[in-house]
């Protein structure tokens, strides 16, 4: 990117929010018991457009600066008393609200709302439920405000209002999610702690943290991203915490009935149909989803099940528990990678009839909240996973070699039992008349990963059985491994509020890691007839303990109403996985000397929002990523390509990263779109959104020959997404673009492939998705159009399954949704 731009990009950073420049007012009032006027100590006094809580003191007065003139919402409650919400209209010289005891009664839940926005991105408060997040460069994404393909887990439009992500696109049915972002590998989202409801949903978090599992976007309520920052509270992770909150149960109604059925392009029909109510103190929320679909390729036929249980209750006022359960299981054919030569004749195409995967996934969460008064929150989580992933296929290192069903498939079986519990206390306090919020916690992680690799059985179908070796074997070793692993974690973090409008969030983990391996590698030497002449076995077993402290700091500066600066840098650290420790590849070999991965991430910003408007958050960030384990090209005797898997380097990420989102029949007049006098219930909406992520990424650090001064993989320079949404009534329609510049696959830098296919460039895309719904009462009819221009482009190059090579990401493709609420 050329100097000039970025000058533009730093003047649009100054200027930006002077958009939102208002005035500015106090808010001071007493709360008081109702009838007698005594002081209510402690008790909340919440402000909407601050998104923050005050807390009164002994004499029951608070005070909140930085407001606007004007109207303001607030929400006053305290422990044994009922809670009330009125607006306000500021300026005033003060308030005198009063509150009533609570009658010995058992009462429904009190639910506070904002009011809904048509945003399809928001960000986290400060604090929610028993978490920290001020400070952190947070997006929140709703699945339920998009005009976009929800059906097929579509995360090119589910994603779009992110930015800086990288999407690998696997599959057309959305099976798995691939993403990453500031140079993190996206395969199977392994940077990110990803978490279901604020558990672990990854095979193992820390040897081996693939997400199989994705949940249906049409059962999301929300997905939360806090990007490097979440180290202290969510593990260590560079990338930091994807975490999918799932609908909950209705409180008002004994039973609703959602189902939405979708059919579309290469045989594709999903199905999802959920019901939810509250009975009493007993509150549900259930879904089954069936999908199935043909491919796009040829040989990409794929059938998926999953099914979910959240069942609560209520037992006191302050005390409720619940329990979920989550079982996914899919079968998919893969159709097997591409050289390039292959890919610019016919993308479409696939020489490989016989390779399959399945995943049996089940999840398992027990949780219980606990207000022990109106200043102190205690979260408890107990989950659990049992889960398998099975892969067979042919996968030689020449890509374009025909296939025949008499040879030999290489066949991987991984077998995962973990369990954890975290506890969390947050309590929030006054010292010195300074409001502050302290958080503690605990974590304890047990994992045992059976992995076995070797033959599995000629043939076409998807036949999971070990065989013995023959010399038509697409494989040359086997090996059977047990990796078991402990971790035990204390975390804390505190936000101290220096003033109404500064903050400063100090943070500090003590992570405890040891991780084991245990088995067997069973090395085979053929002749040149490909006959077996002997099977050497080696046993092995690593032993590795370590525990280290990763400390964070965050500064918030609130200098208006809505309107934030914010900065904040954490340590991180990622532990070798089990992939790194031995593998089974005929095309891959691994450093025997590899090192964990060290590092710090920060953020420097200014976020904020004009209600009914304008929302917006720019961004810099830096990302110094030391011992980066990454790929390079090599050759052995024979002058064979391999990829040797290594500490590649230290790397420096540094970039911009931009998002904002208006609604332009609402630019001239934010007056009228803030008040319910003329809510702009026009008929007409028009919203437009875009984000880029502008990245310069260098090798900084090598020992190794030509890596020093290279850009780094998986990082594109420009990452671009915008957006448009035009609705009139029932009817809205959008149009999204998404462009990519070109990205390395290596640390080489490497341009040219070889007859593997898994080196070389990834060029740049542009797409094009286009989507319409109607909604009438309790009818909705959803289409879409994935990839309008019907672009030929990939996204990845495979290094083991579903490759090796080239995997080409599907072309132009329609669907339908006919959806009921009853």
């Amino acid at each position: 990117m050329r100097l000039p731009v970025y000058k533009a990009l730093l003047l649009l950073f100054l200027l930006l929010p002077s958009l939102v420049a208002q005035a500015q007012e106090t808010l001071r009032g007493r709360v008081q018991v109702a009838g007698s006027g005594e002081p209510v100590v402690g008790g909340e006094v919440y402000v909407k457009s601050l998104n923050r809580a005050v807390l009164t003191d002994s004499t029951g007065r608070f005070e909140v600066s930085g407001l606007a003139a004007g109207p303001q919402q607030v929400l006053v409650s305290a422990l044994g008393y009922l809670p009330f919400s009125l607006s306000v209209t500021l300026p005033a010289d003060g308030f005198s609200f009063e509150l009533t005891r609570r009658e010995q009664t058992t009462l429904k839940e009190v639910v506070v709302a904002a009011p809904q926005t048509t945003f399809g991105q928001t960000r986290l408060r400060e604090v929610e439920g028993t978490a920290i997040f001020a400070a952190k460069k947070s997006e929140v994404i709703v699945p339920e405000n998009l005009v976009a393909n929800l059906a097929t887990n579509n995360a090119r439009q589910v994603y779009a209002r992110v930015p800086g992500l990288n999407i690998w696109e696997n599959d057309g049915g959305g099976l798995q999610l691939s993403i990453g972002g500031r140079g993190l590998d996206p395969n199977r989202t392994t940077n990110f702690n990803v978490r279901q409801n604020n558990y672990d949903i990854s095979a193992d978090a820390l040897g081996y943290p693939e997400s199989y599992y994705t949940p249906p976007t049409e059962a999301v309520k929300r997905i939360q991203l806090v990007r490097g920052a979440a180290s202290l509270q969510y593990g260590t992770q560079f990338g930091g915490l994807l975490n999918f909150e799932m609908r909950s149960p209705e409180p008002d109604r004994k039973a609703a009935v959602t189902s939405r059925q979708t059919v579309g392009s290469f045989g594709f029909f999903n199905s999802f149909n959920s019901v939810s109510g509250t009975v009493g103190k007993l509150s549900y929320y259930t879904f089954a989803q069936y999908k199935r679909g043909n491919g796009w390729r040829p040989n990409s036929q794929y059938e998926s099940k999953t099914a979910y249980a959240d069942v609560r209750y209520q037992f006191t006022e302050n005390l409720k528990a619940g329990v979920q359960v989550t079982h996914m299981d899919y079968l998919a054919q893969q159709p097997g990678g591409l050289t390039d030569k292959m890919f610019a004749e016919d993308a479409r195409q696939s020489n490989r009839e016989r390779n399959w995967f399945a995943v049996d996934w089940n999840l398992f969460n027990i949780n219980a909240d606990w207000k022990l008064n109106a200043r102190s929150n205690v979260n408890l989580t107990a989950f659990g996973l049992v889960a398998a992933r099975q892969s067979l296929g042919f996968r030689p290192n020449q890509v374009d070699r025909r296939d025949e069903d008499n040879i030999g498939r290489d066949l991987i079986d991984g077998d995962f039992r973990n369990y954890g519990l975290e506890a969390r206390f947050l309590n929030r306090y006054q010292v010195a008349g300074k409001d502050g919020v302290l958080l503690l916690g605990t974590r304890y992680y047990r994992g045992n990963t059976h992995s076995i690799q070797g033959f599995g059985p000629a043939g076409r179908g998807a036949d999971f059985r070990f065989v013995a070796p023959d010399k038509f074997s697409s494989t040359k070793n086997s090996s059977d491994y047990r990796f078991p692993n402990h971790n035990v974690a204390f975390f804390a973090e505190n936000i101290l509020y220096l003033s109404d409008k500064l903050s400063v969030t100090p943070g500090v983990r003590y992570e405890y890691i040891r991780t084991r391996a245990d088995g067997v590698l069973n090395v085979i030497d053929r002749d040149l007839a490909g006959n077996i002449t002997q099977i050497r076995s080696q046993d092995e077993q690593r032993l590795n303990s370590r525990g280290f402290v990763l400390g964070g700091i965050g500064v918030s500066y609130k200098p208006k109403e809505q309107r934030e600066f914010y900065a904040n840098i954490s340590q991180n650290y990622r532990s070798i996985t089990f992939s790194d420790m031995q593998i089974v590849n005929p095309s891959a070999i691994i450093d025997l000397n590899l090192q964990d991965e060290r590092g710090f991430s920060a953020d420097l910003g200014v976020r904020g929002e004009t209600t009914g408007v304008l929302t917006y958050d720019v961004s810099l960030f830096a990302l110094n990523y030391g011992n980066r384990i990454g790929e390079i090209q090599e050759y052995d005797d024979l002058n064979r390509i391999l990829r040797r898997r290594l500490n590649a380097g230290r790397a420096l990420i540094v970039g911009l990263e931009a998002y904002g989102e208006v609604e332009l029949l609402n630019l001239g007049n934010p007056t009228a779109a803030a008040t319910e006098a003329e809510p702009l219930a026009r008929r007409w909406q028009w919203s437009a959104f875009g984000n880029v992520g502008l990245i310069r990424s260098r090798y900084v650090q090598s020992q190794l020959t030509g890596v020093q001064g290279n850009q780094v993989e998986f990082v594109p320079a420009v990452n671009l997404k915008t957006g448009t949404r035009v609705g009139y009534g029932p009817v809205k329609a959008s149009l999204q673009f998404l462009y990519l510049s070109d990205q390395f696959s290596d640390a080489t830098n490497s341009e040219a492939s070889g007859p593997s296919a898994v080196i070389g460039k990834i060029p740049a895309y542009q797409i094009l998705d286009a989507s319409v719904s109607w909604e009438r009462r309790w009818l909705k009819l959803e289409a879409s159009i994935n990839n309008l221009a019907d672009a030929r482009y990939f996204t990845r190059r495979a290094t083991a399954y579903p490759g090796p090579g080239i995997l080409p990401s599907d072309g132009r493709s329609y669907f339908l949704t006919v959806g009921v609420k009853l």
